[in-house]
């Protein structure tokens, strides 16, 4: 395959067409259940929404992928077999899978369809890699957001499967989504409930000077001035007070974006087979800004022309964007 395929989330059916009529290469998406990481309400798909959007998506040439990356608890594997089954069924192009109970399962009974490592199964060295290909077939892995350039390089030569890489969104990096921080006040599970501080236990307040107080479970995670941004609730990017500081300040992860727009051309020569774009909890307009950006980016780079990246700082999470680890080293 050629390399620079632009993958674009899929929220909804609706964000999938607008994702492929911006000109996504292939889209992921996830059923309305556990089995995905971005279990929330009001998104993912229903069985026919999935039916009709891969064909939708297949008559533009746009592949679809299944995501199925989260862990199954004891005893709840069903759920996750049925998923496989569905998906295979509709006729998606490939999974995204984490669990390795879920890898081999789709191995044996769907041989036929690509398997894709997910990001959450944290896979970051050659030999880790090299054990899902060699066990599952997989054939692409999802690295992490914690690899400098020169370190994917050296990767690509090592693995026998395709890479795809994040560009551009969440820079979440809490053992890259297998994070148990909000589990200990919702009972909710980012890995096996797909699902980081549900939106039933979010609660935002405003104040009298115009302040904003976000809360989860009943805890203040976050408090803004009338002239911030009031980011969603998860423990992992909010402001604490201690013991030992006056002041508020990020415990565990600024609330930052990553943008790669700058870094396309090094991370092709690197040799990434894919560029990941996350939001799948994003609106319609988000989707459409974004795609139609990467896409003309992309095709520029292919065409030898010097790409010409829009201003994506007002779609992006928090008040700053990052090249995150891929700049802390200089790769040539």
């Amino acid at each position: 395959m050629s390399l620079a395929e632009l993958i674009c989330p899929a929220g909804t059916p609706a964000a999938l067409r607008t994702a492929v009529d911006a000109g996504a290469d292939a889209v992921y998406c996830g059923f309305q259940d556990a089995t995905n990481a971005r279990n929330f309400p009001g998104l993912n798909f229903t069985p026919d929404e999935l039916a009709s959007s891969v064909a939708y998506a297949h008559e533009q040439g746009t592949k679809v992928l299944l995501a199925l990356n989260t862990y199954p608890p004891a005893g709840k594997f069903d759920l996750w077999r049925q998923a496989a089954d569905t998906g295979a069924r509709l006729g998606v192009d490939a999974f995204i899978v984490a669990d390795m109970g879920v890898a081999d399962y789709i191995a044996r009974i769907h041989p036929g369809i690509r398997l894709h490592l997910s990001v959450q199964a944290a896979a970051s060295s050659p030999e880790a890699i090299r054990y899902y290909c060699e066990n599952f077939g997989v054939k692409r892995v999802v690295l992490p957001r914690i690899l400098t350039i020169p370190e994917i390089r050296q990767i690509r030569k090592e693995i026998p499967c395709e890479i795809e890489t994040f560009i551009f969104g969440n820079h979440g990096l809490m053992i890259e989504g297998r994070c148990s921080l909000t589990n200990y006040l919702t009972g909710q599970s980012t890995n096996m409930d797909g699902v980081c501080s549900p939106a039933s236990d979010v609660e935002y307040k405003r104040h009298e000077d115009g302040s904003m107080s976000s809360q989860l479970a009943g805890f203040t995670i976050d408090c803004f001035r009338s002239d911030e941004k009031a980011g969603y609730p998860t423990i992992c990017k909010g402001r604490y007070r201690t013991a030992h500081r006056d002041d508020a300040y990020y415990a565990f992860e600024e609330p930052i974006s990553l943008n790669l727009s700058r870094l396309l051309p090094e991370l092709i020569d690197a040799g990434v087979h894919a560029f990941k774009i996350e939001g799948r909890q994003r609106s319609k307009s988000y989707v459409r800004g974004v795609v139609s950006a990467f896409r003309q980016a992309v095709d520029d780079i292919r065409a030898g022309r010097q790409a010409n990246i829009a201003d994506l700082v007002a779609l992006t999470e928090g008040q700053k964007q990052t090249q995150g680890a891929f700049e802390t080293k200089k790769w040539r």
